[in-house]
């Protein structure tokens, strides 16, 4: 198992959800941590909370990760000290909408395509060339089972997570020879705003996505991701498809009425 103390983990999308587990299990991993999300105030308090709690360094900085102009310039001016940023969790993504494509919204998405495929590459192309230079670093896509199997109006963030999953393997394939490791933590139904995301606020539609069954939790995925982050240097956890044991397929799960 590899330390992770006082390497810089850099995670996006870290105000709430799967983003901000993952903050806190480096944390408590010593880890310093650059956190990144377009709410800068709940991004804020999270940093406050795990500097107290750990006595870890934080650096909490607000990005749209869809902006490539924003994320060239925050990234690159980093402080110095913060700058070989050593795990990178692309975790900043969501879900808007469920139609079938030929009534979907437009706006959606671009929306989805900006932020789950052009806010990881944006972010992956500005962090990875540090990682080759210095001889070390891990990307830690966050992916989905919708990368896997395309749901009933799932369409373009199916489509989206299979780009993903796509390019999780590209990465891999493109840094062969280098130590830089490349995983894919791809997880089924978990409890987050995800759903109320998708469904524009909609907190009640949201609500019964997870009724009848037992969900994974945020927590549930960050200990995967730093499981995949702390193997000796010469094991790479390629893919990980994670899902609750109520749920088989993204359609197909158990509920107790």
């Amino acid at each position: 198992m590899i330390s992770v103390k006082d390497q810089i983990v850099l995670v996006t999308g870290a105000s709430s959800g799967i983003g901000a587990a993952c903050a806190r299990v480096f944390a408590q991993g010593g880890a310093k941590l650059i956190l990144t999300a377009r709410r800068s105030e709940r991004l804020q308090q999270l940093a406050q909370q795990l500097e107290q709690e750990f006595g870890v360094a934080v650096q909490a900085i607000a990005l749209d990760v869809s902006d490539r102009t924003q994320v060239e310039l925050t990234l690159s001016a980093l402080p110095e000290a913060w700058g070989a940023i050593e795990i990178l969790v692309n975790n900043a993504g969501l879900s808007r909408g469920l139609d079938n494509l030929h009534e979907g919204k437009i706006q959606d998405w671009e929306e989805m395509i900006d932020t789950n495929l052009k806010g990881l590459l944006y972010v992956s192309r500005t962090v990875l060339p540090g990682m080759v230079s210095r001889g070390r670093g891990h990307v830690i896509n966050i992916g989905s089972v919708a990368g896997h199997q395309t749901y009933p109006k799932g369409n373009v963030y199916c489509a989206t997570k299979a780009a993903v999953r796509a390019l999780s393997e590209g990465m891999k394939i493109d840094l062969l020879g280098t130590p830089v490791r490349v995983s894919s933590v791809d997880p089924g139904m978990v409890e987050t705003e995800f759903s109320e995301v998708r469904f524009h606020g909609d907190a009640e539609r949201a609500a019964k996505v997870y009724q009848g069954l037992t969900p994974l939790t945020a927590e549930d995925i960050a200990d995967v991701v730093f499981f995949c982050a702390t193997r000796p240097a010469h094991v790479n956890i390629s893919e990980v498809l994670v899902m609750p044991t109520d749920q088989a397929t993204p359609t197909l799960a158990h509920r107790r009425s």
